[in-house]
């Protein structure tokens, strides 16, 4: 499998934080949901990428070399959207494409004009005009349209409402149907992720929980409803999770389909990422 993104042992320590030898990849042509709880890692990690800061140790390569060489080429690939806009807010669209024209060498002002049209933006209106969604959707429009192979979203769809989300979340499914196209998408809104990824990376604490394909997660994993009996019987190396109630337990389990197999009388039901993602972290404390 080819790779977008790699990292390997990447580690940084801030004061009382500290990202912790943290290793996955992205691979090419997919959308990779970057999930965890706030100060989780999250940025951090995406600027490590984008070689905003320096890293303690570890390695990180995009497109197969090293992230901080020949970084200009590097970067004319890759299209950034952060949680805010860091447009100037009395420039129009029109003058952020003069601008952007001067930075990027396949900088596309058809292509601009085509997301600002498809996303309604005003081109009359100055940026300090705009709402936070439009904001977003400005961002997103310049990200897109400089040829970029490689997506990375911190966090672009938090505090949008559905209705933008679902047009954001399209533009994103549109643009990856070139395999040549990836995605790394951090969001803690798990829904979204749900709907458009097709691998989950967790982070936690400064660590990565866990690297998968959003199938084996979804159909991997599940909940199990038992007795104590039951539960003693249960693998415990295949246990991510319990809760306990005066009803019995709740045990989140990655072994589904064999548990299925050849416990026909447990009682197993579907989960979701955002339970796989609270059970770990519940458990954990």
């Amino acid at each position: 499998m080819d790779y977008a993104i790699e990292l390997e042992g990447v580690t940084k320590q801030y004061g009382n934080f500290k990202l912790d030898k943290i290793s996955f990849s992205v691979p090419k042509g997919c959308i990779t949901g970057f999930v965890g709880e706030n100060g989780a890692g999250k940025t951090t990690t995406i600027k490590a990428i984008l070689n905003l800061i320096r890293t303690d140790q570890g390695s990180i390569k995009i497109f197969g070399g090293a992230h901080n060489q020949d970084e200009r080429k590097i970067k004319e690939q890759i299209g950034v959207v952060f949680d805010e806009s860091y447009f100037h807010d009395n420039l129009t669209t029109g003058q952020i494409s003069k601008i952007m024209n001067r930075i990027y060498t396949n900088w596309q002002e058809d292509i601009f004009e085509k997301y600002t049209n498809r996303l309604k933006l005003p081109k009359d209106k100055i940026i300090k005009e705009y709402s936070r969604g439009m904001k977003m959707k400005l961002s997103l429009a310049a990200a897109l349209s400089h040829q970029a192979k490689l997506l990375i979203l911190d966090e672009a769809t938090s505090g949008l409402d559905p209705i933008v989300r679902d047009e954001i979340l399209d533009i994103f499914l549109d643009f990856i149907q070139n395999e040549e196209h990836t995605i790394l998408m951090s969001s803690h809104i798990i829904s979204d992720l749900e709907k458009v990824a097709d691998y989950i990376t967790f982070i936690h604490e400064g660590k990565i929980v866990f690297s998968k394909s959003k199938d084996e997660l979804i159909y991997g994993y599940g909940i199990v409803r038992c007795g104590k009996e039951d539960y003693d019987k249960l693998d415990k190396s295949h246990i991510i999770g319990t809760r306990k109630s005066q009803f019995g337990y709740e045990v989140l389990v990655d072994n589904k389909r064999e548990l299925e197999r050849f416990n026909r009388n447990l009682v197993i039901d579907n989960t979701t990422i955002e339970e796989i993602i609270l059970y770990k972290v519940r458990d954990e404390r």
